[in-house]
């Protein structure tokens, strides 16, 4: 008989690997490991279990190839998505097509700045004592977003001072995907918000509701200038 402490246990075991992967993936069996201070054993039989329920999936892993089998990362599939939302998605959906067929497209627009404006308001101090440098507004705006769920991350892209030195920042979770595929305002009012909150303008290069496994979003910031010959 399996002692229910040990089915408990393991299960909130399980949902961590999921919300690492929702917040990290692609993300491989070694850094679940690192990330989740598991065995690879554990984090295998979780993975599998995860991918045989249709919540995960494999792609082929970035760099260079080594020998042996190919190596794997993981994303969160559809249904994997769809297990971290809320109750009350489908309820949203329905109220936001309401509101949109009685009173017009600008009511929906109004509705998503409003929303938007509230988490905005939420954020806005811890972004605050991060100063002015962009990275560590970037890194305290990570930080708050994952107060709010939004299994945020962020790394660094484009090193070297080229054109396109930043950071991505990427969610791995969105409250509201499933109501901003269907009403991208929902996305752009956040997008907005980070400019703002951001100080710099911010771009929305990959989003859930379209069907990317991550919100992705571009950071930009200062480059170095290089000294005159």
């Amino acid at each position: 008989m399996v002692n229910p402490d040990t089915h408990v246990l393991e299960s909130r075991t399980r949902d961590r690997v999921l919300r690492v992967v929702s917040q990290e993936g692609p993300v491989s069996i070694p850094a679940l490991v690192e990330r989740l201070g598991l065995t690879e054993t554990a984090v295998r039989r979780h993975v599998d279990g995860l991918h045989a329920d249709g919540l995960v999936e494999p792609r082929p892993a970035a760099g260079p190839r080594r020998r042996g089998r190919p190596a794997k990362a993981w994303v969160l599939t559809e249904h994997g998505h769809r297990a971290l939302v809320n109750d009350y998605d489908d309820l949203a959906g329905e109220a936001v097509r309401f509101l949109g067929s009685t009173v017009g497209a600008d009511a929906v627009q109004a509705f998503a700045e409003h929303r938007v404006a509230g988490l905005e308001q939420r954020l806005a101090d811890r972004v605050a004592t991060a100063g002015d440098d962009t990275a560590e507004r970037t890194r305290a705006l990570v930080d708050a977003l994952n107060t709010e769920g939004f299994a945020a991350s962020a790394r660094p892209v484009g090193r070297g001072g080229g054109p396109l030195t930043g950071i991505q920042l990427c969610q791995g979770h969105c409250p509201v995907q499933h109501v901003a595929a269907e009403f991208p305002q929902f996305c752009e009012a956040e997008t907005e918000a980070f400019s703002r909150l951001l100080g710099v303008h911010v771009q929305r290069l990959a989003t859930l509701a379209h069907g990317d496994h991550v919100c992705t979003t571009f950071v930009p910031t200062p480059t170095t200038e290089r000294p005159s010959s």
